[in-house]
């Protein structure tokens, strides 16, 4: 994704932290009392809402959307124009505990985080839960309240507790509509799609 020319020097909101070997591109926007950990990126035009974290190691694309209260743990990777919404969580940890066997305090060297990673264009829905590890595919949604324990494929729609496929969208984000058995169509756009009933996936009609 090329970003814009001229692009202007990161705002960074006076109640937000950000870690000095944190990476913040161009054109940034970090509003209040966000926080963007050790050795985290943030790609150009990106805009960080207010009381969102940003974990150790994420790395977060250009022209994303993380809105208020988003929690992005690491080594979560969220590719270009992703949209996060309020309240969304992407987790690290699929076995998480306070204390080993032996009641010690667990630290870095009792567990391996994991990966979250969404990729180009795709939504998650205000209060969605990610738990990794899992992709959630391009241009995908994730409906709001979701929980997703599994791969989200390209385009799909996922929406429950546990998430599940409801149906396929556009890169608009609207529903594609059924032509017939196997064929797909956005109407805003004309984009067609085939789907395979074998992999549950579709594919773009050249």
């Amino acid at each position: 994704m090329t970003p814009s020319p001229t692009l202007p020097t990161a705002f960074i909101a006076p109640a937000a932290v950000v870690s000095p070997s944190a990476a913040v591109a161009p054109g940034v926007r970090i509003w209040d009392d966000s926080h963007v950990e050790a050795h985290a990126s943030v790609g150009s035009e990106t805009l960080v809402g207010r009381g969102v974290t940003i974990g150790a190691g994420v790395r977060i694309g250009a022209r994303c959307k993380v809105q208020n209260g988003a929690l992005v743990y690491g080594p979560a990777v969220v590719g270009d124009g992703v949209f996060i919404g309020p309240g969304a969580v992407l987790t690290n940890d699929n076995t998480p505990r306070a204390i080993n066997p032996d009641g010690s305090v667990q630290d870095a060297d009792d567990w391996r985080p994991t990966a979250v990673v969404v990729e180009h264009g795709a939504s998650i829905g205000a209060g969605a839960l990610c738990v990794a590890p899992i992709r959630i595919g391009r241009w995908a949604m994730v409906a709001a309240g979701a929980v997703v324990v599994h791969d989200v494929p390209d385009h799909a729609l996922v929406a429950g507790v546990p998430a599940r496929r409801i149906g396929w969208v556009s890169r608009t984000g609207r529903r594609l509509a059924q032509v017939d058995d196997r064929t797909l169509v956005c109407t805003e756009t004309g984009d067609r799609f085939l789907h395979s009933e074998t992999t549950d996936t579709i594919e773009a009609i050249r």
